[in-house]
């Protein structure tokens, strides 16, 4: 459940078995890879089975298991409460992107540069000899 097209897999699998080009044109912006890898892990978790259909060329079609049709409800439960606060949500935004906790870098940036200069992550310090 770590990404979005998990989410959207679930829920479109949820009204009714489809085909892999079906998904694959009812999930705007994913790509044919992501699709395949997505519902392999699905399948492999035990969420999606995937039924091989004896025609030429095979026709695979996949549907929810009866433990990928019980995570329907909890979806459904987290969609409505997403719906019923997303007012709130949309408050406590900034305009630039999320709020950030003072102090504190975000994940995968660097920290902002010291008020010292030579010492930032990126900068030969000035006490280093130099090559």
């Amino acid at each position: 459940m770590s990404d979005k097209w998990t989410l959207l897999l679930i829920t479109l699998l949820g009204q009714q078995p489809y085909r892999f080009n079906e998904l694959h044109r009812a999930v705007e912006g994913i790509s044919q890879r992501m699709l395949t890898r997505t519902l392999r892990v699905l399948e492999s978790d035990g969420l999606v089975e995937r039924e091989v259909f004896p025609t030429s060329p095979p026709s695979v079609e996949y549907r929810l298991t009866a433990l990928g049709a019980s995570l329907l409800e909890p979806l459904s439960a987290l969609a409505s409460w997403a719906v019923d606060h997303h007012a709130e949500i949309a408050a406590s935004r900034t305009g630039t992107g999320y709020p950030r906790r003072a102090g504190r870098p975000r994940a995968g940036f660097p920290p902002s540069p010291p008020d010292r200069p030579g010492h930032g992550p990126f900068e030969r310090r000035t006490d280093e000899p130099s090559n």
